[in-house]
């Protein structure tokens, strides 16, 4: 970082301290917001953009090398006149992380001069030509465009540490998107009456990353077409360079007939596995000694006094009116071998099925009714050695976390908006919504430390927008130089100022 701006931004961090100080003008006779006589002015020359940020996501763009190698494999223009096919894929990346929420965003920074200066772009394409590529889309190129955002993520983690590389967990569910579009094709009702698509999510839990979204009709069940995309993803931890992997799932996924071969390659896998009647025979057979109590640990631990917990109106209010509640009384786990009759193990090769025994009080209003058994039952090849009944609990609880990246990817990112009509069109605006999820992501791995971008792994979109890309900025355009400079400050533009200059140093190979 320059001298100067160094100077300057330890000036504004004073600045905002001293302003922000609560023991400034405890007692105002006046409202603070005395803003008035405001008058307007337009500047002859130069030109600036709310998006500040986006520099720094267009050089980490460049440090991997995602452009050049999405036009090397994809193929979908006969003629580039003028777009790539990076062009348009990076043109609604862009467009999602400055905060557009859909492609009719893009014609506000297609008539935004200081946006088009900042990409040094002499134009951008439209909402429609957008939706024109979307639709050359066939399912094979979706495919190819996963691989390839897959291929520059396993360059970066290749460069993590090791520590970060020893364990590869990977999760897999299906979402329900639902639309209001009557012509979106192969939409079809989901099992609880919703219209639309069921994607099929596969990701990195380590951090959150989406390694690849398959697009099916709403009516297909979860595990449709998994068992391909789950050894894709294995694949590609291997050739990130992790020294396990591990997957992870619910019911859907406990798909018996390849667990042999998981465990004959060397994956771990934890899977929750559906209360068939004979599990819960064997599990009412076993003996009191064979449960532990299972104890949850804390959320998180409180640094400072423990506030007093606020009174539950909503427990109140059920109880008043006489309404049913259950409430989790205690928890116990137990353990039993089990070989699946669908999927035969070698000799002394067995399977753990890990028993969640869970005791729920049955209550109405005042009188409690009786007490409820609930059985959970989960499987893993995983040793006791190295993962406790307890443990394997917790990790397929742990699983859940996957919920907020599909609400990010959904809410957030606003990656299911379905813009076209075409099935396959909408599959691929599902990926490049991943992608613009995944340069937040890979900002946090690959700046430095010092800088404390960790913190961008696990923030959500909406905020990244907001605090990291929408900071005011002149562009300017001096020497061969694109400048951006800064007009505001919070607590990100250190990581700008200086994650700029890591990332011009930095090449991933």
């Amino acid at each position: 970082m320059k001298k100067q701006d160094s100077e300057i931004l330890n000036q504004r961090q004073e600045e905002l301290a001293e302003r922000l100080d609560p023991n400034w003008l405890p007692q105002a006779d006046t409202p603070i917001f005395s803003a008035g006589n405001i008058h307007y002015e337009i500047s002859a020359r130069t030109q600036a953009i709310n998006y500040g940020g986006l520099g720094l996501a267009v050089l980490l763009v460049k440090s991997v090398g995602l452009a050049d190698e999405l036009d090397k494999s994809l193929h979908l223009l006969k003629r580039h006149h003028p777009y790539h096919e990076s062009d348009h894929i990076l043109n609604m990346v862009y467009n999602i992380v400055t905060g557009g929420q859909c492609l009719e965003d893009l014609e506000i920074r297609r008539q935004d001069v200081g946006y088009l200066d900042a990409l040094n772009a002499q134009r951008i394409p439209d909402p429609t030509t957008e939706g024109d590529f979307l639709r050359r889309f066939q399912e094979q190129d979706v495919i190819t465009f996963m691989d390839t955002i897959n291929r520059v993520r396993s360059r970066i983690w290749r460069e993590q540490q090791s520590d970060k590389r020893r364990l590869a967990i990977i999760d897999v569910d299906g979402t329900i998107t639902e639309t209001m579009g009557e012509t979106k094709e192969k939409a079809d009702f989901a099992y609880n009456g919703k219209w639309g698509y069921c994607p099929l999510v596969v990701s990195l839990a380590n951090t959150q990353e989406p390694l690849y979204i398959i697009n099916r009709p709403a009516s297909r069940p979860s595990h449709d077409g998994a068992v391909k995309i789950m050894d894709r993803a294995v694949n590609w931890a291997r050739d990130a360079n992790f020294a396990r992997v591990r997957l992870r799932g619910d019911t859907d996924f406990s798909l018996t007939t390849e667990f042999d071969r998981w465990t004959r390659e060397g994956v771990e896998f934890v899977f929750g596995i559906d209360a068939h009647p004979s599990f819960i025979r064997i599990a009412e057979g076993l003996s009191e000694k064979s449960y532990e109590p299972l104890e949850r640990s804390a959320k998180w631990t409180v640094k400072t006094t423990p506030r007093t917990r606020p009174f539950n109106v909503k427990k109140a209010v059920v109880r008043e009116k006489g309404y049913e509640n259950r409430r989790l009384q205690a928890e116990h786990v137990a353990e039993v071998e089990y070989t699946p009759s669908k999927a035969k193990a070698k000799e002394n090769e067995k399977y753990r099925m890990v028993i969640l025994r869970k005791n729920i009080s049955v209550e109405k209003g005042e009188e409690h009714l009786f007490d409820d058994i609930v059985y959970f039952f989960y499987v893993t090849n995983i040793s006791c050695s190295e993962l406790t009944a307890k443990d394997v609990v917790r990790q397929a609880n742990l699983r859940c976390n996957q919920e907020n990246l599909i609400e990010q990817l959904k809410n957030g990112v606003k990656a299911t908006r379905l813009p076209v009509a075409e099935f396959v069109g909408n599959w691929a605006y599902m990926v490049v919504g991943a992608l613009a999820w995944s340069l937040k992501i890979w900002l946090g791995l690959v700046l430095p430390r010092r800088l404390n971008a960790s913190q961008l792994i696990t923030m959500e979109f909406r905020r990244f927008c907001n605090e990291v890309m929408q900071i005011p900025a002149q562009i300017l355009n001096r020497g061969r130089r694109l400048i951006f400079r800064l007009l505001g400050y919070n607590r990100w533009v250190e990581v700008l100022l200086e994650g700029s200059q890591h990332l011009k140093a930095t090449a991933f190979a």
